[in-house]
């Protein structure tokens, strides 16, 4: 079965197909990590934190990996140092009067050399993570006191954000639910926009961005959100059968008494109706992933930061107006998230892949949905920011249109608006269109005999020129009594003499005009 529906994607979506080889045959990473220097590779421990990192993500690995210099290993540590903290969190098997402290002391735990824990439930996907930390320990002593200085801030904020919640888990019963948007917004700040705030100081640190990145604090924390919104509208139906509801009650209480009836048939609308109000919610973060994108000026942190975002807004299209949602977890084609990470390599190719995805979803609403306009007002947020800053009527490799003269026939209406043309502009664009007009017209009768009397004459001169050739073979060769009937070769040598001669003479002539000279 398998096999059936990969052949039926490739016949489908031949384009991804494409993207797949292009990517597994000829795209070359931006760096490579077996030759980055800085990656640790001559050490043991290091080479165990890349180990780890493949094992706990392997598509943030290879992200990580294409980073450029030292900054591959400081974000490798700093992803290995908020797993293991997060595997804390979801360990459902440990008390909370344990848990809650590791989870506020845990950035002190960077601090003790040869530090570990092995408490966690034996069905714990990173345990052996936690098991064997002392090997990120190791690392991360060895890092710069400003990369240091940065994840042990993060972590110690992000531990007690988890130890919060986790408290609020663990007294309502393992029943664990959010109740409106702003502690939403809160939930998702601890838990990914300080991830985002965190990784804007490691860039600013490195010096591969400016210092100013590692101060954008609102943009870095609505790229963490944009993100974790998206894997909580996606991941509602995996959520709910855990006794977990990360949806903000605020919302789905409009359409339930309970989280989990939103997965029932007969609430197929009410379900949808709330599933368009978490899209609204993600969605509304778009425009500042995009602005801070655009202050990135390194590829390698750029497609780093660009292919998580790209993902997520298809995601949030692929989920939108979806019932799957409620039965499963869905994900995007592998091919399809090939070519969004081949496309995202430049701030207008990314703005482009949101406002498309953008329009599809705001295609997919129908009037009736109370989010329709809510939904409209962004759709047309995301469109308005990527025409203001890359207008599509410039297309790359053709001129840009400076005048409203130029618009034709399905192009952009836009390029009506622009200004006209200079008296001198406009007179020199009149000649142009008179000679393309010239050059369009038939030809006249008077044209095609103009044509034959020129072709006439040059066939006329041809001939001519012939027949004076042939001529003068026949005078001196070629008749009887020509001087040099019987022996063709004295032509030749008479020929030379001919050319000495006239040669002499030229040179004489020639000293006789240098000698006026030095007079």
């Amino acid at each position: 079965m398998g096999l059936l529906s990969t052949l039926l994607t490739s016949i489908l979506h031949p384009n991804e197909t494409r993207a797949l080889i292009h990517y597994a045959v000829w795209r070359d990473p931006l760096h490579n990590l077996d030759e980055n220097q800085h990656a640790g590779m001559d050490r043991d421990t290091m080479k165990e934190c890349w180990k780890f990192l493949d094992l706990t993500s392997r598509s943030f690995s290879r992200v990580i990996k294409e980073l450029e210099g030292e900054l591959a290993r400081v974000v490798a540590i700093f992803y290995l140092v908020l797993r293991a903290l997060d595997t804390v969190e979801d360990d459902m098997t440990l008390d909370i009067k344990l848990k809650a402290p590791l989870l506020e002391n845990f950035y002190l735990k960077l601090e003790e050399d040869g530090w570990n824990f092995n408490g966690s439930g034996p069905n714990e996907k990173d345990r052996q993570l936690l098991v064997d930390f002392h090997v990120v320990i190791t690392e991360y002593k060895l890092l710069a006191p400003a990369y240091q200085s940065a994840i042990s801030s993060i972590t110690r904020s992000m531990g007690r954000g988890m130890a919060h919640y986790a408290t609020l888990h663990a007294s309502s019963g393992g029943s664990f639910s959010i109740d409106t948007l702003p502690s939403f917004d809160l939930y998702c700040h601890y838990v990914a926009g300080l991830v985002g705030e965190g990784l804007s100081l490691l860039f600013s640190a490195s010096g591969k961005e400016k210092p100013f990145i590692g101060e954008q604090k609102e943009l870095s924390n609505s790229m963490g959100l944009m993100l974790q919104k998206t894997n909580i509208l996606r991941d509602f139906r995996e959520d709910v059968d855990e006794g977990r509801v990360f949806w903000p009650k605020e919302i789905w209480g409009k359409y339930a008494t309970e989280a989990k009836e939103l997965t029932l048939a007969e609430n197929k609308n009410k379900a949808l109706h709330a599933l368009s109000e978490m899209t609204v919610d993600a969605l509304s973060h778009a425009t500042d992933a995009l602005d801070y994108l655009t202050l990135l000026g390194n590829q390698s942190v750029f497609n780093f930061c660009a292919i998580p975002q790209v993902m997520a807004v298809a995601t949030l299209d692929l989920c939108f107006r979806n019932v799957e949602v409620f039965k499963r977890n869905i994900k995007i084609r592998r091919g399809e998230a090939v070519k969004l990470i081949l496309a995202a390599t430049n701030p207008r190719d990314v703005a482009y892949i949101f406002r498309d995805h953008v329009r599809s979803i705001h295609k997919k609403c129908p009037s009736s949905d109370p989010s329709f306009v809510k939904l409209a007002v962004l759709a047309g947020r995301v469109e308005q920011w990527t025409e203001s800053r890359y207008p599509s009527f410039i297309v790359l490799g053709q001129p840009t249109p400076t005048s409203s003269v130029e618009w034709k026939e399905g192009m952009d209406a836009r390029i009506k608006q622009l200004p006209g043309l200079t008296d001198q502009q406009a007179l020199a664009e009149e000649r142009r269109r008179a000679i393309r007009e010239g050059e369009k017209q038939p030809l006249t009768r008077e044209d095609y005999k103009f044509m034959a009397i020129l072709f006439l004459g040059v066939f006329g001169i041809i001939a001519l020129m012939c027949g004076i050739g042939f001529a003068g073979l026949w005078f001196l060769v070629l008749r009887e009594g020509a001087p040099f009937a019987d022996s063709p070769e004295d032509l030749a040598k008479y020929a030379a003499e001919i050319a000495e001669e006239s040669a002499k003479s030229i040179a004489a002539a020639a000293a006789s005009a240098t000698g006026h000279v030095e007079l």
